[in-house]
């Protein structure tokens, strides 16, 4: 069996993604990892060479901004990250950059990508989720769960919207949970720690959701977080503790973060009771 990894990566030290983990949590599983490097203003590209492994194939890119409504960049250089992947390959892993394998769940991986090699029909793989918010050990139940993470490469499938998901290439029908047929669950979880920043970049990653999504133009809501100097997600307070062991490759991370203010437990909290009143519990 032949798997390629891709992804892509722009200014995403300026960020402080956990990128270099990301790439690093994949490559045991791979047996090359495309890296698309988009102009970036950082040291970006500089660190994805300085990892010097030979799986690594870097290509560079440059973003175009006609493209900025509604994250559709994103989405197209996913394509030109995965339309460079081995032709031969079985399976192509995609991970974006702030999204880590767990070192526990290779194995399960592993066997999924063998058990379905040889049925063609099955277009990819998807994959549960943990997503982390404003800390490590805060868990948002109610952010999405899944998404698919291992496709077939060639042709078959691209990736849409701004790149959360992949569409089959011939008729771009769209590969969720109305086309079970064509995809099957993978064990493990994608950790995602997207939203694991200060306060002050996670209000900087706010104003670069502005920009690819809405052409620099700030929704209201948007507008009240920019006038701050720092921003943390209101539910940030009543999310679920992370009770499990993080990815190794996050450790230094982990160790570096600084300590936030304790927050007041969840069920002692009124918001969480007028949160779940409105959107449901989830666990």
């Amino acid at each position: 069996m032949i798997v390629s990894g891709f992804t892509f990566v722009r200014n995403v030290l300026k960020l402080d993604y956990p990128f270099i983990e990301s790439i690093k949590s994949v490559l045991p599983i791979v047996d090359e990892m495309v890296i698309n490097v988009g102009d970036s203003e950082d040291d970006t590209l500089d660190l994805v060479r300085s990892i010097k492994d030979p799986k690594i194939k870097i290509i560079e890119s440059i973003w175009d901004m006609s493209l900025r409504k509604d994250g559709l960049i994103y989405a197209q250089q996913t394509n030109i990250a995965l339309a460079n992947c081995r032709k031969d390959a079985d399976w192509a892993f995609y991970l974006q950059a702030d999204e880590i394998l767990h070192e526990k769940d290779y194995e399960g991986f592993l066997t999924s990508m063998r058990t379905h090699k040889d049925n063609r029909k099955i277009l990819g793989l998807m994959s549960r989720y943990k997503h982390f918010v404003g800390d490590f050990n805060s868990l948002d139940p109610w952010a999405y769960r899944r998404a698919m993470r291992i496709v077939r490469p060639g042709g078959s499938v691209i990736s849409v919207g701004d790149a959360v998901g992949f569409a089959r290439a011939s008729d771009t029908l769209y590969l969720g949970k109305n086309e079970r047929d064509l995809w099957e669950y993978t064990p493990g979880h994608i950790y995602h720690y997207g939203w694991v920043k200060s306060p002050a970049l996670l209000r900087e990653k706010v104003r670069t959701q502005v920009e690819w999504y809405w052409e620099g133009t700030p929704n209201p809501t948007d507008s009240q977080v920019l006038s701050l100097k720092e921003f943390m997600p209101e539910r940030y307070y009543i999310l679920k503790d992370f009770k499990g062991i993080h990815p190794k490759v996050m450790e230094e991370r982990i160790k570096a973060f600084p300590a936030l203010p304790p927050k007041k437990n969840r069920w002692l909290n009124p918001d969480f009771y007028r949160f779940v009143l409105r959107h449901g519990f989830k666990g």
